[in-house]
């Protein structure tokens, strides 16, 4: 179970080995500070929705408060194109992209989610690091291999922290979405299972096993339920109309 001490704070530290000159942070609509109203009331970051404009940049200003540079936001839309950090200023506005991948100092990687999973990742070395947004869309269509390739390392040199996402209690699907990734690999099956209202996927164990298969050991997170723990975190499933956390990481000189 999370640490009651670390849930009482407005920003979580993912929990994971990462190297000295990898640094990451993990959002929730808990910041005392945090304008917003209704479903997005807290600390929404996403520019979208029932929410005020300017209650976001009041948010997305406060976050930067804690980030040695202005986050790289994605115009995310459950594909698995992955920008290069280092290709930002090609960028009028931002891109549609699903992963974001940075190998240079302050350069900030971030995803907004609101149930489907965060996925940050980093090699041993320290050298390059990436924010992945993995719904079940992309987590079928492969963004988790894209974000692998794109890294140009070793996978068996590579960590992963899943972030926040709804758990398998919370997420009924219907016998065809079960269907699709069982065509894709039969070791799927262990990431649903039968409750008495139907078939419940677990995304955070799709992304397990796809991780896995690409050759990355190193897996961790995954204990945070975004749709039970309404004080905590957004759910779109919980309420169609909820804002966005946001999940970050980047390279200390």
């Amino acid at each position: 179970m999370p640490d009651a001490a670390a849930m009482r704070s407005p920003w979580l530290q993912p929990d994971w080995p990462a190297p000295a000159p990898v640094r990451s942070l993990q959002t929730t609509r808990q910041h005392p500070q945090g304008p917003g109203r209704g479903g997005c009331a807290g600390f929404n970051l996403a520019q979208r929705g029932n929410d005020d404009a300017a209650a976001v940049s009041a948010n997305r200003a406060l976050l930067a408060t804690q980030l040695p540079a202005a986050p790289i936001w994605l115009q995310q839309v459950h594909g698995v194109h992955i920008m290069v950090a280092a290709q930002q200023a090609r960028y009028p506005s931002p891109p549609q992209a699903d992963g974001c991948i940075a190998r240079q100092p302050q350069q900030v990687c971030a995803v907004l989610t609101a149930d489907c999973i965060p996925v940050l990742l980093c090699d041993r070395a320290g050298s390059t690091v990436a924010a992945v947004h993995a719904g079940w869309r992309g987590l079928y269509a492969g963004i988790l291999a894209q974000a692998v390739a794109h890294m140009q390392v070793a996978p068996d040199q590579l960590m992963a922290w899943l972030g926040p996402a709804i758990s398998v209690q919370h997420y009924r699907v219907d016998a065809d979405f079960r269907s699709r990734f069982l065509r894709q690999n039969e070791r799927f099956h262990q990431a649903f299972v039968r409750h008495e209202d139907g078939i419940h996927a677990d995304l955070p164990k799709i992304a397990r096993i796809q991780l896995e298969m690409l050759g990355v050991e190193a897996v961790y997170g995954g204990q945070y339920c975004t749709y039970a723990r309404q004080d905590m975190f957004y759910s779109h499933r919980r309420d169609p109309a909820s804002g966005r956390q946001a999940s970050l990481i980047w390279l200390q000189p």
